[in-house]
């Protein structure tokens, strides 16, 4: 349908088209357009287009088909420009065009795309036409290419029942052989599974005899090896307790040397002292010397009861520490505590250590210090000083029990002094032969 407005018979500008250009004769366009842009300068331009004015023809189409294509429908002037390049280029096809006689031959999409272009008169009729044409031409197009597929869709039909025909005669006749094969199989399988039978039969009285083989086998290995356990437990035994008496024997021979010789050397020690404190002679008595009577400055009992010391007289404990070979075994925290308990552990043990060395030196005694372990939290590195052993108790045991046990160490008749308040040890000591003199005394004679 054609659309007139005012103007001029035969003006072909007055011609509006009521649908949309084909899209075959908008593509025909677009390169009329982008053929025709290289022969404009800049200033001849629509504003939108100028962006593209160095573009390639075929570039210039790809990115700007849609702005020339609205550039040559709203605007004349640039309309009529690239109108005349077409003249230009397509002298023939634009005169008959002008002529109003397109040729015959022409493509109905050369002669719409010009038509649109130039706008001659009845240019909507031969657009609308060239469309129509197109999409005559599509559908013949499509129609001979759906024709040509239906062919050659039949023809691999065709081959496929003819494939499919000789496939089902091939696989038939493996089929049959395939029955022969499974009728052999399922004679040889059945003769297998017999076979099968008889062995798993077998194998099974052979595993019932291995297992009563195992187990016996078992039985023996136990009794076997609690056999050997029990020699081993036997043998141990023997050995530890041959061990136990040969170090029994070594030791006891050792103490027992060590405790006749400390013993005898207390005992010379003292008769020396003895000797010494009684000032005998050195020759050999006289009767007239065994007559009881008081010579000229010796003295009388009154004269030693008069000499006794008090039990806190710090005196007393020289007296003892001149006594010969004497051992001197002292509870060291006991002492420390009653003397300066407000002293750090440490410091107490420093002080008196400090002074314990100082009377070993002063009385040539041997000198003992035992502190109990249980309170220690690490181990004590501690130089012992010069003349003094310094012991702590095993875990489990007690300062208390380890004086005891120094104590019970040593030969009877060797003087021994423990220096402790505790009165369970004190009586303890007494009854194993020492002789207990309590911390004040010990602190008074050491300041």
């Amino acid at each position: 349908m054609v659309e007139t407005t005012s103007g001029g018979p035969g003006d072909g500008a007055a011609e509006v088209l009521d649908r949309p250009l084909p899209e075959g004769v908008r593509r025909r366009v677009v390169q009329i357009v982008a053929d025709g842009f290289g022969g404009l300068t800049v200033a001849e331009l629509p504003a939108q287009l100028r962006q593209y004015a160095r573009f390639a023809p075929n570039r210039r189409a790809k990115f700007a088909g849609n702005a020339m294509a609205a550039a040559l429908e709203t605007d004349p002037l640039f309309r009529q420009r690239i109108g005349e390049r077409l003249r230009e280029a397509q002298p023939e096809l634009t005169g008959a065009l002008d002529s109003g006689s397109p040729p015959p031959a022409a493509d109905p999409l050369d002669v719409a795309a010009a038509a649109y272009v130039l706008r001659p008169t009845g240019w909507v009729k031969l657009v609308t036409a060239a469309g129509e044409e197109a999409q005559r031409a599509d559908a013949e197009r499509a129609d001979d290419e759906s024709r040509a597929e239906l062919e050659r869709l039949r023809a691999e039909l065709a081959a496929a029942r003819e494939q499919t025909r000789a496939e089902t005669e091939r696989l038939r006749a493996e089929l049959d052989g395939a029955k022969k094969e499974a009728e052999s199989l399922h004679r040889k399988l059945r003769a297998a599974l017999s076979d099968i039978k008889r062995g798993e039969a077998a194998l099974r009285r052979a595993q019932g005899e291995m297992e009563a083989v195992r187990a016996e086998g078992q039985t023996q290995l136990s009794a076997a090896e609690s056999e050997t356990r029990r020699l081993k437990a036997r043998l141990g035994e023997t050995e530890a307790a041959l061990e136990a008496t040969r170090r029994a024997a070594r030791e006891g021979r050792s103490v027992e040397d060590m405790r006749v010789r400390l013993l005898l050397d207390t005992v010379l020690d003292a008769a020396q002292g003895l000797r010494r404190e009684l000032a005998l002679p050195p020759v050999s008595a006289r009767p007239a010397e065994t007559v009881d009577a008081v010579e000229p400055g010796r003295m009388t009992p009154k004269d030693i009861a008069a000499r006794a010391l008090s039990e806190h007289d710090p005196a007393i404990l020289d007296q003892l520490l001149a006594l010969p070979q004497v051992h001197l075994v002292v509870d060291g925290y006991n002492v420390t505590k009653t003397g300066y308990p407000q002293m750090p552990l440490e410091q107490q043990r420093l002080r008196l250590l400090g002074q314990l060395s100082q009377l070993a030196a002063q009385t040539g005694a041997e000198v003992t210090c035992v502190f109990d372990g249980a309170e220690l939290v690490a181990p004590v590195l501690l130089a012992p000083p010069r003349g003094v052993r310094v012991l702590f108790s095993k875990p489990g045991v007690t300062a208390d029990e380890l004086i005891r046990q120094l104590v019970r160490a040593e030969p009877p008749g060797r003087p021994v002094i423990v220096a402790s308040t505790d009165r369970e040890v004190a009586d303890g000591v007494a009854k194993a032969g020492a002789r207990p003199v309590a911390s004040a005394v010990l602190l008074k004679r050491l300041s």
